[in-house]
């Protein structure tokens, strides 16, 4: 029976109703002070709070999606995600370096062998919105028969509320990009980590909030400013992508369709399609009915012009929360040309760092496959 089975739950439910009556009707019996009676008591206690405890934990995991199956929890579940399309066819500025670390375990304090992963600091000349943010240099950034080549872009978002050091040292973005490049599977590319609570704690969805703050102008146009003025970045109009997980993922599909000018490509894992509303957002909308509608992906989508942009959308038929609404996405955009849809749809895989590790080194691929950049300069 897999992890998220109601049978399982049931089991567990029932397995801890027994043991709490069990419990209370053997408790007199062990209410001696022998050895036995004592080491009795612990262990009908100890039976009773594992069941219950077990019960609770997969009710929650029933309720938010952490893990799929028992491969899943116990970090087993191996099986690689395979990107399926549906398509028919340098100065400071804005932004400071204030720290610097290896970008993988191997290759020492050379950069030119192992990339380096730069901690910066971006304030946006237009939004005033400052932000921390980790950048991932590929080894060809440093060498010197590079020195005059430039390089695409993909910024990549945490879910909420994230911490962008999660992307380096628990998803391994920079190992994953420097692996991929050295076997020939993708081309060297920058790496923007970064999550997208951009003014915390508030969950701003990577909406411009009315009097509030402008975090999809802070995504659209300050952050790529800032980085394209410090860094060998291409400067061509679709040398740019974006991913991101679960909100970030959502960022993500938004920013590529609202600014295909800026994202040739957004990729959203385990990404829903609609800004929610919540006590961690506040009113987003300040009761301006267009921007609600525009947040909204399923309306942007059916009533703008279909932007000119790659949109990867992931989930697992068993685990997420989002499988269904993801099938019905990808029915949406695949009539709405010149936009592209592809898919990762694993079989088991829950809402969580595990399942998302799977997705990404085909997820980069797919970024290199529909990004310009990488040229002389």
């Amino acid at each position: 029976m897999g992890l998220t089975s109601d049978k399982v739950l049931a089991l567990a439910v029932v397995a801890g109703v027994l043991l709490f009556a069990g419990t209370v009707w053997l408790w007199p019996r062990l209410a001696g002070r022998s050895v036995r009676a004592v080491l009795g008591r612990v262990g009908v206690l100890l039976a009773t709070q594992v069941a219950v405890f077990a019960a609770v934990g997969l009710v929650a995991n029933q309720s938010f999606g952490f893990y799929g199956s028992w491969a899943d929890l116990f970090g087993r579940e191996g099986g690689q995600g395979v990107v399926v399309d549906h398509s028919a066819d340098a100065g400071d500025g804005p932004l400071r370096v204030v720290g610097e670390r290896r970008a993988a375990p191997t290759g020492g304090a050379r950069p030119e062998v192992s990339g380096r992963v730069e901690e910066i600091r971006v304030v946006g000349r237009t939004s005033r919105i400052a932000s921390p943010a980790f950048v991932y240099l590929p080894p060809e950034y440093f060498q010197a028969r590079h020195r005059g080549r430039t390089f695409p872009v993909a910024v990549v978002l945490t879910g909420y509320p994230g911490t962008a050091e999660a992307l380096v040292d628990k998803l391994h973005y920079p190992r994953t990009a420097l692996e991929l490049a050295k076997a020939g599977r993708m081309r060297p590319m920058i790496l923007v980590m970064l999550r997208p609570t951009v003014a915390p704690p508030r969950d701003t969805e990577c909406v411009d909030v009315p009097g509030g703050p402008q975090t999809e102008t802070f995504f659209a146009k300050d952050l790529p400013e800032a980085v394209g003025a410090h860094y060998r970045v291409d400067k061509g109009p679709r040398s740019w992508g974006v991913v991101g997980n679960s909100t970030g993922g959502y960022c993500a599909l938004k920013l590529a369709a609202h600014h295909p000018d800026v994202y040739a490509a957004g990729a959203g894992l385990s990404a829903y399609y609609d800004a929610p509303n919540d006590p961690t957002t506040g009113d987003l909308f300040q009761g301006d009915e267009g921007r609600r509608k525009g947040a909204d992906l399923w309306w942007y989508l059916k009533h703008k012009p279909a932007p000119d942009t790659s949109l990867l959308v992931t989930s697992s038929r068993t685990g997420e929360t989002n499988y269904k609404d993801t099938l019905k996405f990808i029915e949406l955009v695949k009539g709405k040309r010149p936009t592209r849809i592809s898919s990762i749809i694993l079989e088991n895989g829950g809402h969580n760092f595990n399942t998302w590790r799977r997705e990404i080194p085909a997820t980069l691929r797919w970024l290199d496959a529909r990004l310009d950049g990488g040229r002389k300069a």
